[in-house]
């Protein structure tokens, strides 16, 4: 059972931030629908505007923040620091523009990945994960490449996808399944953006037993069904699934940090 917001997470040598400050909003993603029009005009070109959101999620009490080479994002969080903000820092590579719904994942690996984990590698991440198109595209050589890269730096490694049932059978018979410690996965109550039709209890039973099984740290995102579950309902169904370690929470707003960290904070 996961105690998001007070605890950190022991693993090997260091302890690692339970609650992540996600970063999709700030950056635009598709999939928010007709949001990432608004999050775009408001966000993503007002770097400003994401360092006070940067800012309050910290006076609020987070302390990891999920970061991509996104110009204005980096540009956003390096003024947030400049005002004392300390996050650790858990980074993701290989963000490409490939499109969500229909996903190219041949176009998703001319991404210049090195680049990101040069440019990211100065903010010294405790985690570095693969994007999810690149995960998604089950290249096993490729992500082999990139998990060495990774791992040669000492700092730990993992995997993103948005098919938690699919991916984990496959990884479970991969010639990498030896070779990350992290998995972030998308887990809600209502099985949104998942690749289930639902996510009853026969399903959390399935997952559970698919991640047990595979034995890595579990990141969720999108706890929340990109908005549409309240915090309240979304963390209490999340703080019930064994094997959630972590967890990642993006907001668009001052006032949804407010809201949404404050309803972590007293569960």
């Amino acid at each position: 059972m996961l105690n998001i917001f007070n605890e950190k997470l022991k693993f090997k040598d260091k302890e690692i931030s339970k609650t992540i400050l996600g970063t999709a909003t700030f950056t635009g993603e598709t999939y928010f629908g007709h949001r990432s029009r608004l999050y775009e005009l408001d966000l993503e070109t007002q770097p400003e505007n994401i360092a006070k959101i940067i800012q309050k999620a910290y006076d609020l009490g987070v302390r990891s923040i999920n970061l991509v080479n996104h110009e204005n994002l980096l540009k956003a969080y390096d003024m947030a620091c400049e005002n004392g903000v300390e996050m650790e820092v858990i980074a993701t590579i290989g963000k490409s523009n490939v499109n969500y719904l229909m996903p190219d994942y041949e176009k998703a690996k001319e991404v210049d990945w090195l680049s990101d984990i040069h440019k990211l590698s100065k903010y010294n991440p405790s985690i570095m994960l693969i994007d999810e198109f690149l995960v998604n595209s089950y290249d096993w050589k490729y992500l082999e490449n990139m998990l060495n890269q990774i791992n040669k730096l000492n700092i730990f490694s993992g995997l993103i996808t948005f098919s938690p049932f699919e991916t984990t059978k496959k990884l479970l018979d991969s010639p990498i399944r030896n070779d990350f410690d992290f998995y972030m996965i998308p887990v809600n109550k209502y099985g949104y953006t998942m690749d289930s039709e639902s996510f009853l209890k026969d399903d959390q039973i399935k997952l559970t037993k698919l991640l047990k099984e595979l034995d890595k740290k579990i990141i969720i995102q999108k706890a929340l069904a990109v908005g549409i579950l309240q915090p309240k309902e979304a963390f209490e169904f999340i703080k019930k699934l064994e094997f959630a370690d972590m967890i990642t929470v993006g907001i668009a707003s001052i006032k949804e940090a407010e809201s949404t960290f404050n309803t972590l904070n007293n569960l």
